[in-house]
């Protein structure tokens, strides 16, 4: 099954905004509720991942489905680790794809809804939309759109019985919550180490990550999305951050265009596959490291 991408969802900062962890008055949260995830909400409009994590779109629709599923029924989820800088970002340490799977659910946007197409600048791969598309009829069906819980809260003799039974329990449901203390460097070191643990990275990726502030680095992620998305080159003047979004969407255009479609029925493909693969980001970089 094809691949999601949530990666909008959540947006990047550098940990370095300010090295220090700050001073914070009161406690951490140690929990989660589901209106915490709404895009309009004080806790979703600071959260952020670190500018080095991966891509959020390891997950297929039946994986977020089932993690959605699992929430509502109550069952055990693993807990979000989460880093507070001194700018007062919240930094998500673990749990960026169950944080993100949620949040589809809640705001509607599978990776081609509203937080996704401002993200992209409305210039999302035909592969995403056509995966996001799937993936909300998928969710529809099987489990409810979030719209339906919240409609059946008035009206719950209009929608299925079990909407209306897990809609009465959705409030009190919650996801727990761990904190890193300790600056920057130490959340970093806690990224990697969980990360590791949990889902090795591929020598390719950590290659990457490491990389992420080398020219090598930073035009293999403004190629894979043709300029679009996180600007990881902002630290640019503005004529150069210009430049850097043409020459990549031209570069982008040269290896994914015209867009790779099964069955194959032409010759005329694309000589990178398929933009919207796991493997497009490994091919970009290794072309890069090759030409250069």
């Amino acid at each position: 099954m094809t691949k999601v991408s949530l990666d909008a969802l959540i947006p990047r900062e550098a940990f370095e905004v300010q090295d220090q962890q700050g001073q914070h008055t009161g406690r951490n949260i140690t929990t989660l509720s589901i209106r915490d995830l709404e895009g309009s909400s004080f806790f979703f409009s600071a959260v952020r991942k670190p500018d080095f994590q991966r891509e959020t779109n390891e997950w297929d629709a039946q994986k977020i489905c089932d993690l959605i599923k699992s929430f509502l029924d109550g069952d055990l989820i693993p807990a979000v680790i989460l880093w507070r800088s001194a700018s007062s970002y919240t930094f998500v340490i673990d749990g960026s794809h169950r944080l993100s799977a949620l949040a589809a659910w809640i705001n509607d946007d599978y990776g081609d809804g509203t937080i996704s197409q401002e993200f992209y600048d409305y210039n999302i791969p035909e592969e995403q939309i056509e995966a996001s598309k799937e993936t909300k009829k998928i969710i529809d069906k099987k489990i409810g759109s979030f719209k339906e819980y919240q409609w059946s809260i008035k009206h719950p003799d209009k929608v299925k019985p079990e909407i209306a039974a897990r809609a009465k329990s959705l409030g009190t449901l919650a996801i727990q919550v761990q904190w890193v203390e300790g600056d920057s460097s130490k959340a970093e070191e806690s990224f990697f180490k969980i990360n590791q643990q949990a889902a090795p990275i591929n020598d390719t990726e950590l290659r990457l990550l490491k990389a992420r502030k080398t020219p090598s680095g930073v035009a293999a992620r403004a190629i894979i999305r043709s300029g679009k998305g996180h600007k990881y080159w902002s630290g640019f003047s503005e004529d150069n951050q210009d430049k850097i979004q043409e020459i990549s969407q031209e570069i982008n255009n040269i290896l994914f265009k015209p867009n790779f479609k099964n069955p194959i029925k032409t010759l005329d493909l694309p000589i990178g596959g398929k933009n919207y693969s796991s493997q497009s980001l490994t091919l970009i970089l290794e072309f890069i490291n090759i030409v250069n």
